[in-house]
C-alpha cells in the first residue's frame, strides 16, 4: 500500500514543478534575430546529407537587423565609426583552417568583425576580442587585421541586413555584406 507521506510528497513535488514552470517567462522574439552563413554554402545541410565532401572552411554568427525605412548609412550606422557590422552582439566570424584576406595571412580561429562603414569604402577589421556586445568594448589594440573594401551601390534596397558566402572556387571565396543600398565583397583564400 502507497504510504500516505510519499503521495503526499509526490503531490507536492508535482504542484511545486508546474508552478515553477508558469512562472518562467519566455524571452520574446528578438528584433534582430541570429542567424550563421557557412562556407562551403549551405555546409550542414550538405554534410548529414553526404552531398558534400568539402571540408568547412569558414562560419559567420550575426544579428540581423531591418531597414524599417530609416536611414542607414551615414545616420543610424554613423560615417567613419567603427559598427558591430550587424545588431546585439558582435558579428563573429570563425576560420577553421589558415586563410589570407587582402594577401594577408590569419590564422585559423574565431575573430569578432567589425567595420567602419565610408562613402566609397569601408575599412573591414578582424579583432581577436570575441563574445562581446556591439562594439562599446572595442579596443583597436586587440585587431588582428584590417583591409579596406569598395563600396557598392545596390540598384535595389536590402531590408534585412545579409551576410553570406559567394562563389564556390575550391580555393576562394568572398564574404558579402549587405543592407539598404550598399554592399561590401570581403576576398577570403586558403
Amino acid at each position: 500500500m502507497i504510504n500516505m507521506k510519499s503521495l503526499l510528497l509526490s503531490v507536492f513535488l508535482v504542484s511545486a514543478s508546474g508552478f515553477c514552470l508558469a512562472q518562467t517567462a519566455l524571452p520574446p522574439l528578438d528584433k534582430s534575430p541570429m542567424d550563421m552563413c557557412y562556407y562551403p554554402v549551405d555546409y550542414p545541410v550538405l554534410k548529414i546529407q553526404h552531398k558534400s565532401d568539402a571540408p568547412l572552411i569558414a562560419r559567420v554568427i550575426y544579428g540581423r537587423p531591418q531597414k524599417n525605412n530609416r536611414n542607414i548609412f551615414g545616420d543610424l550606422v554613423p560615417y567613419d565609426m567603427i559598427w558591430r557590422v550587424g545588431a546585439n552582439e558582435a558579428t563573429e566570424i570563425e576560420f577553421f583552417r589558415d586563410v589570407k584576406i587582402a594577401g594577408k595571412k590569419l590564422a585559423k580561429g574565431r575573430y569578432t568583425l567589425y567595420a567602419i562603414p565610408g562613402t566609397e569604402k569601408w575599412t573591414l577589421v578582424l579583432n581577436r576580442e570575441t563574445d562581446t556586445w556591439g562594439a562599446f568594448g572595442y579596443d583597436a589594440k586587440k585587431d588582428v587585421l584590417r583591409t579596406d573594401v569598395k563600396v557598392i551601390t545596390r540598384p535595389d534596397i536590402i531590408d534585412v541586413f545579409t551576410i553570406c558566402f559567394e562563389g564556390t572556387d575550391k580555393n576562394k571565396t568572398s564574404l558579402m555584406i549587405a543592407w539598404d543600398n550598399q554592399e561590401v565583397h570581403l576576398p577570403i583564400s586558403w
